[in-house]
């Protein structure tokens, strides 16, 4: 019980406990009723500028609830997590990485627990382990918005992700193919996967958006491969068709001239029937899989005597490199990758069919130099 030693003000009041020290009680902001400060204070003085502070707080919009930094972190965690509009890929790797990285450390504390010092130690402690650094830059993310919306909610006051780089990461610089190098591999791997190999090569096409292609994609008289869907895998094994993230994932892209009997052949031997068939498929005609390829890939890799860890993605690289080399401008390039946010990709757009048409007949005539001249100079010499 508090003795009698008081003193009252029209906002709040301060006392004397049995103990000694002085409470502060203020009006609460929602309730009207009297509310005990986090801590008591050796003096009275000390007490009556607690006080005042705590009003001027208030006053100037600048006070935050005590109690509100006492919510379980993992509760509001899970709740933000399902709240959040996510494709089913993105919200299957996010709740991946919640769930082994970032609640064993901090999921049975509070919200007001997760300090910039913890989440430094955090951080490092994860590059320590060796996880990998996209998933620990992924981790950072995620906890990085999570704790930006319990700010937005009143719960916390200060932002506590502040590590200045810690949300970036690095990549290193992938091989490049040649042209020769491109068909030597296209050569070794088994022939349902030739097309594949050339057009990740030569259209920069993700292996999502090749494994999503239908016959009706395919224009063999434009000489165009349309891209209007990516196929995703989810870790359960289950395939589905997704939209492209952005309006310039939908495009059309041109292919070289060279390359049109390889996809008049793979389109009579491998592709499945009708027109809304599976370009690609798998060795038994079911939907293609990246395990389907992976062996395939690694073998014709060293028959074509490539010693590097080449990744079947960096076909999509080397295209790029080539397409850039071909001419293409920045502008271009990001076009026929689909490769950019919402608002640049209405910029990318304006290329014309024509110019990309010309890209393609670049990348052509470095194919024919290869075939013609499979000692000569260098595919990157081709004028531009």
């Amino acid at each position: 019980m508090a003795n009698k030693k008081g003193q009252r003000r029209s906002f709040g009041s301060v006392r004397q406990l049995k103990s000694g020290r002085w409470q502060v009680r203020y009006r609460d902001t929602e309730t009207g009723l009297l509310r005990p400060a986090e801590k008591t204070y050796p003096t009275k003085s000390d007490a009556q500028v607690a006080l005042a502070q705590i009003e001027a707080d208030i006053t100037r919009g600048q006070w935050s609830d005590p109690d509100a930094g006492a919510v379980n972190f993992a509760e509001y965690a899970t709740a933000w997590l399902r709240d959040r509009k996510l494709a089913d890929r993105t919200r299957e790797r996010s709740e991946s990485v919640v769930r082994l990285h970032i609640l064993p450390i901090f999921g049975a504390g509070t919200m007001a627990d997760v300090t910039t010092t913890r989440v430094r130690s955090w951080r490092g402690k994860l590059l320590a382990a060796g996880v990998g650094e996209p998933t620990v830059v992924k981790a950072y993310q995620l906890l990085r918005a999570l704790m930006n919306t319990a700010v937005d909610d009143e719960l916390i006051r200060r932002k506590p992700c502040r590590i200045k780089g810690a949300d970036r990461y690095d990549v290193p610089e992938r091989p490049v193919l040649s042209v020769a190098e491109v068909f030597a591999v296209a050569d070794a791997i088994a022939p349902r996967y030739r097309l594949l190999v050339l057009l990740s090569a030569f259209t920069t096409l993700r292996f999502g958006e090749l494994a999503a292609l239908r016959r009706r994609d395919i224009d063999l008289e434009g000489l165009t491969v349309s891209v209007r869907r990516s196929q995703a895998e989810l870790q359960d094994g289950r395939l589905f068709d997704k939209a492209p993230k952005t309006a310039a994932g939908v495009r059309a892209i041109s292919f070289p001239a060279e390359l049109l009997d390889d996809v008049t052949r793979h389109l009579d031997q491998f592709a499945a029937s009708g027109r809304d068939g599976h370009v690609f498929v798998g060795p038994q005609g079911g939907q293609l899989r990246r395990s389907n390829f992976r062996d395939d890939w690694v073998s014709a890799r060293k028959a074509a005597g490539i010693t590097s860890e080449l990744h079947s993605h960096d076909l999509r690289h080397t295209g790029n490199t080539l397409a850039s080399t071909a001419g293409a401008s920045t502008r271009e390039l990001m076009t026929r990758m689909g490769n950019s946010s919402s608002r640049a990709a209405l910029i990318y757009q304006h290329m014309t069919s024509d110019r990309d048409r010309a890209i393609a007949d670049r990348l052509g005539a470095m194919i024919r130099r290869s075939v013609e001249e499979p000692s000569g100079s260098s595919d990157l010499e081709v004028s531009k």
